[in-house]
């Protein structure tokens, strides 16, 4: 997993999930054209994102049961292309709405491709390759906004779907040519069993506890970029969708934490890293609601925000792959479930506060769903830092170099091992927290 492969996936991220993000630069122009009113045309974002839904259900589980997952990459390439020139050249909504559903539906890739490349990359590696390939998707999110916009202007909306359909024709040929065929050592499973797979992780706490993270977080993130253009096309700007493109440069900041965030994951510490960026997404949005005075302010939000996503989003996968390394196909398309929902929801419902309350009521919406993402991230800190595991605060290495060490510590009665082995060292096992106290001994992590 060289660095040019990693460039490779997150083109491939990023080419697919532009197919879903790029109408929101150009709402107004396309509502106009397709004949949907501003009051609804936060769907035709949505409408991709409800495909995505379905194929993260129906489709992301196939790649824990095909044994090469460069070829299921390609073909989605493919069927994504195909959904993209049928938007470009409809001429009724319902048209451009079936396109953008399909499309969608097979932007799925992204979550194949974040899963082969979390296998490909060695464990020591796994949350910076996840960074590097999740940075793709940042690109293709607001990196498009601006293209959107250029292209729009100077050839109308449907020239963005066309050149997007024929770059995921060529990365589709490109993944089967310059990407080696995933180790063997991996069992597939069948369909049915993955389905099952997939259904069983809803169940479980730390799945949950993520994926409400991300459904709120998204929610939050969908509020800001499918509003926007509507608020910047509205007084007192009145900016043209080249110019509402350029404050998707801004927001590539996010890129730099999406690759950040995977080496902080890495480390360990992703816990306290995610719920300091949700504290600053809740803090962003005091200067997005700035917009009818100020761009200045509202950049600075725009950055802070999609730094905080990010760092977010990263962090969430890396400990969902790392929990389920044998199934990282599901777990990445369960989670991502919360994600698409998420999105869709802040896409449907900012255009409609937007159109009846203006943009302050948009941004109170936004931060309240920030806010829910917190709220979420402080009950599973709490849950967490209640059990043995989440006492110390020592780093992911540390807690394995010393998990041994735990089931020594029964008592401090004499008798008990005065030692513990972490890595090299042989460390003390701690005193008793009072002399005399034989009940028990602090965590020889928090300890060390």
């Amino acid at each position: 997993m060289n660095v040019w492969r990693r460039l490779l996936l997150a083109t491939v991220c990023g080419v697919a999930v532009a197919s879903v993000y790029s109408a929101q630069t150009v709402l107004p122009s396309m509502g106009d054209s397709l004949g949907v009113s501003a009051r609804h045309a936060g769907w035709i974002v949505s409408t991709g994102q409800f495909g995505y839904l379905v194929g993260l259900v129906l489709l992301v589980p196939l790649g824990d049961v095909v044994a090469d997952r460069r070829k299921l990459i390609a073909v989605h390439l493919t069927v994504t292309a195909a959904g993209l020139f049928v938007t470009a050249a409809a001429s009724a909504a319902w048209t451009a709405f079936a396109g953008l559903a399909l499309a969608g539906m097979f932007a799925v890739v992204v979550q194949t491709t974040v899963a082969y490349a979390a296998t490909a990359a060695p464990p020591a590696e796994r949350g910076r390759t996840i960074g590097v390939v999740t940075s793709g998707v940042v690109v293709g999110i607001l990196g498009a906004r601006f293209v959107t916009g250029v292209l729009t202007q100077a050839w109308g909306w449907r020239s963005m779907y066309a050149v997007l359909g024929a770059l995921a024709l060529a990365l589709a040929a490109l993944v089967l040519r310059a990407l080696p065929p995933e180790s063997s050592s991996r069992t597939p499973v069948g369909y049915r069993q993955a389905l099952v797979s997939l259904s069983g992780l809803f169940g479980q706490r730390l799945f949950l506890t993520r994926g409400l993270i991300a459904f709120f977080l998204f929610a939050s993130f969908g509020t800001l970029w499918s509003g926007l253009s509507l608020a910047l096309a509205d007084a007192p700007w009145h900016l043209s969708e080249s110019q509402t493109g350029l404050f998707g440069i801004a927001g590539l900041a996010g890129a730099l934490g999406a690759a950040r965030a995977g080496r902080w994951a890495d480390a360990g510490p992703a816990l306290p890293v995610s719920g300091l960026a949700l504290a600053l997404l809740v803090v962003s949005w005091a200067a997005t609601a700035q917009l009818s005075w100020s761009l200045w302010l509202l950049t600075l939000g725009i950055v802070v925000l999609d730094f905080a996503v990010q760092v977010v989003h990263v962090s969430n996968q890396h400990v969902l792959t790392t929990a389920h390394p044998e199934r990282t196909s599901s777990v990445i398309g369960g989670y991502m479930v919360f994600y698409s929902l998420g999105s869709a929801l802040g896409a449907a419902t900012t255009t409609s506060v937007f159109s009846s309350h203006g943009w302050s009521a948009s941004s109170l919406l936004g931060a309240a769903f920030a806010t829910c993402a917190l709220i979420v991230w402080a009950t599973g800190a709490r849950r967490h830092s209640a059990t043995p595991a989440g006492r110390g605060r020592a780093s992911a290495p540390q807690r394995g170099a010393a998990a041994g060490a735990l089931k020594d510590q029964e008592s401090c009665a004499p008798g008990s091992p005065s030692h513990f082995r972490d890595g090299a060292r042989l460390l003390p096992v701690p005193k008793p927290v009072e002399a005399g106290d034989d009940r028990t001994c602090r965590d020889p992590v928090q300890h060390h």
